[in-house]
C-alpha cells in the first residue's frame, strides 16, 4: 500500500496516523509539494487529475480523498475505528467526516497563507476557522456531558482522526486554541493513543502544557 506523501501536509498526516493506529505498514513515496510542485507534474496528475495529495494506492485502487483513506485503512485492519452499528454513532461519524473539510478549507488555508504565502483573505480564513473551532468545542462539550471523550462515542473513530490535524495546527495559521479547553482535552486524548505518531508541529503528549480544565480558558 503506497502513500504519496508530503511530511508537512496535515491531510497526508491523517493517512499516516490512521495507518499507524491501525497497524498498517505504508510504503511512503515522498512528494516535493513545496517548492517543487511535484503534485502538479505528469506522474501524479495521471493518478489524481485534481492535482492534490495525499494519494493512496493499493493495487488497482487509487484514493485521493483523505476521509476515504481513513475509512479504507480502518476497514482493512481496524474496523473498530468505524464505530458501532448504532445509527446515531454512524451518523455522528459521517457528520464529523464532512465537517473536517471545513477545517481544511479554513484553518488549513490560513496555515498555507501564513507558512507558504498562498493567496487568500487571511482575516476571512481565520474567522471561518474560529467559527469551526467553536462548533467543534460545542460538540465536544455535549460529548463531555454524556461522559464521552471523543466525537462519536467514548472511543476514538475515523472522525477524530479526520478533524485532529488541522485543529492541532491551527496556531500555524494564526488561530489560537487557548479559548477551547475541551478541544485541548480531546487533543490530549488523541495524542495519548497507543500507536500515535507525530508530525512537525504536532508533538507528543508529554510535551504539551498541563491538562486544561473544562470551563477554563
Amino acid at each position: 500500500m503506497k502513500l504519496y506523501d508530503y511530511v508537512l501536509s496535515p491531510s497526508c498526516y491523517k493517512a499516516r496516523l490512521m495507518a499507524a493506529l491501525a497497524g498498517v505498514k505504508l510504503d511512503i513515496r515522498p512528494v516535493d509539494f513545496h517548492p517543487g510542485a511535484e503534485h502538479r507534474g505528469p506522474e501524479l496528475m495521471a493518478l489524481n487529475p485534481a492535482g492534490s495529495i495525499p494519494i493512496l494506492e493499493d493495487g488497482d485502487l487509487i484514493l485521493t480523498e483523505s476521509s476515504a483513506m481513513l475509512v479504507y485503512l480502518a476497514a482493512k485492519a481496524a474496523p473498530q475505528w468505524l464505530g458501532s452499528d448504532t445509527a446515531g454513532e454512524a451518523a455522528r461519524i459521517q457528520q464529523w467526516l464532512s465537517f473536517s473539510h471545513r477545517l481544511t478549507a479554513s484553518l488549513g488555508a490560513a496555515r498555507l497563507h501564513e507558512m507558504l504565502l498562498r493567496p487568500g483573505n487571511i482575516d476571512v480564513l481565520q474567522g471561518q476557522g474560529t467559527t469551526a473551532l467553536r462548533e467543534l468545542e460545542a460538540g465536544l462539550v455535549e460529548q463531555h456531558i454524556r461522559g464521552q471523550r471523543f466525537l462519536a462515542s467514548d472511543r476514538p473513530s475515523v472522525a477524530d482522526i479526520a478533524c485532529f490535524p488541522y485543529v492541532a495546527l491551527a496556531p500555524d495559521g494564526g488561530v489560537s486554541l487557548d479559548p477551547y479547553p475541551v478541544i485541548r482535552l480531546w487533543s490530549r486524548a488523541i495524542r495519548g493513543l497507543d500507536g500515535f505518531i507525530e508530525m512537525p508541529g504536532i508533538h507528543r503528549l508529554h510535551e504539551l502544557r498541563p491538562e486544561p480544565v473544562p470551563g477554563e480558558a
